[in-house]
């Protein structure tokens, strides 16, 4: 996947006085930033950015430009399908970024506004295949019973695989005021991080992985640089590349949001073993969580926490440079996966 290959990055903690990097991309042999400098202080200086209402404001206009891209018409059955997943509510994470990705190098909403429908319908896509009873087999998402479960298995999926196709066609019909050439470049991205050797294939790893008597970190990193960390990386290289950036800039969004996946999911894990069913609004909480392989049971919840932690440093490193107030809901972003209690 370019210069951010997916590879082993989990390390040994160090015993060295300086700070430990429990990540390091194998062909950066140097840090990301050198000991003298602290570009995670500077990056969360203190600042007058509300995320909360950033999130409810966004988080308005996505839902709107949502309902819109998917109308309730002929054939019913699979419409209904689609918004009744699409339009369950959740955080909307992968389009806020892409979004925000967009809007610092140098982009608009507007222009990113498409791209960002079309990552929730494949977010979306994914989280209704991963309920079906041959996947994860969850009667719950979002505390509401999956798609499987009020339209029949056959349907949801049907309603994935719009979905999906859907995304890719909003994009290329509804993108407005960009070269046609970043539109391309962005589609061909964002493909890559949701097939095989990204989205699809930790998919694969994860359900060949369970029943297994061993699984190492590094392999356990592989499943979730695909399966959780590919998304939110397609997502943000879609954003900036969209937005005009740089190829450094690019890259850098591209680290983030591969650190920021995977500090998603250790968090996940870790919310896993620690909070009911109930709280989670899932049926993957204490009960189920005895057969999956995570974090917490390969590192411990102490360890575990402390690897989060250090994912989200590394996350917000990567936004030095940028102008501050624009990468502000980045940052908080990280933050807030960081400290999320659902």
């Amino acid at each position: 996947m370019n210069c951010v290959r997916v590879g082993t990055l989990v390390k040994r903690y160090s015993n060295s006085r300086s700070r430990s990097h429990f990540l390091a991309f194998p062909e950066r042999r140097r840090p990301i930033s050198s000991p003298s400098s602290s570009p995670t202080e500077e990056i969360l200086k203190p600042t007058s950015f509300n995320f909360k209402n950033y999130v409810a404001q966004k988080a308005n206009t996505i839902n709107r430009a949502l309902d819109a891209a998917v109308p309730l018409k002929d054939p019913m059955e699979i419409h209904k399908a689609m918004r009744y997943s699409l339009l369950a509510g959740g955080k909307r994470i992968c389009p806020l970024v892409c979004i925000a990705a967009c809007e610092l190098v140098g982009g608009t909403e507007p222009m990113a506004m498409p791209a960002a429908c079309a990552v929730e319908m494949i977010h979306t896509m994914s989280l209704i295949h991963d309920d079906l009873p041959c996947m994860d087999n969850d009667d719950l998402r979002r505390g509401q019973p999956t798609s499987h479960k009020v339209f029949g298995e056959a349907v949801a999926v049907l309603a994935g695989d719009a979905l999906l196709a859907l995304a890719f066609e909003h994009i290329a019909s509804s993108t407005v005021g960009v070269p046609s050439a970043r539109i391309v470049r962005g589609i061909g991205q964002l493909a890559r991080f949701i097939g095989a050797d990204g989205v699809v294939g930790g998919q694969v790893a994860d359900l060949t992985s369970k029943g297994q008597s061993e699984v190492s970190l590094e392999y356990l990193e592989f499943i979730h640089l695909r399966k959780t960390a590919a998304m939110l990386e397609g997502t943000a290289v879609l954003g900036a590349v969209l937005g005009g950036g740089s190829d450094e800039e690019v890259e850098k969004l591209r680290t983030f949001a591969r650190y920021t996946g995977l500090l998603f999911q250790v968090v996940d894990d870790i919310l896993d073993v620690t909070k009911s069913s109930e709280e989670l609004g899932k049926t993957a909480g204490k009960d189920l969580v005895a057969d999956k392989v995570t974090y917490p049971k390969l590192m411990g919840i102490d360890k575990s926490r402390e690897f989060a932690e250090k994912l989200k440093e590394d996350a917000q490193e990567q936004l030095s440079g940028f102008d501050l107030d624009k990468a502000a809901p980045l940052v908080a972003l990280a933050d807030f996966i960081a400290h999320r209690s659902n």
